[in-house]
């Protein structure tokens, strides 16, 4: 994938240019920039791309911990709750 599909909008290129930008602020921008890659694109790859390009030249920067983030793999869910966890909704 290219740099330009990655980034169709140059969110993630902006944000790095940002002085003082703050990880919540990067967080919202990412939501943004995912919104914006096209439907049957893979936004794993696109985001394999922008932290080649960009987080590979700023590892401090908040934006890179962001897109980091969005490659980590999430945590086994777990069964959750008393007496419903139990029985289920059924009851």
């Amino acid at each position: 994938m290219e740099l330009a599909e990655a980034d169709p909008k140059g969110l993630v290129r902006e944000s790095y240019r940002i002085e003082g930008i703050t990880p919540g602020e990067c967080r919202s921008i990412f939501m943004d920039w995912a919104l914006s890659i096209p439907v049957g694109r893979s936004v794993a790859d696109a985001v394999r791309v922008l932290i080649a390009t960009y987080a590979a030249a700023e590892p401090g920067h908040p934006m890179s911990a962001v897109l980091v983030q969005a490659l980590a793999q999430p945590d086994t869910p777990r069964r959750r709750g008393g007496r419903i966890g139990r029985q289920g909704l059924s009851g």
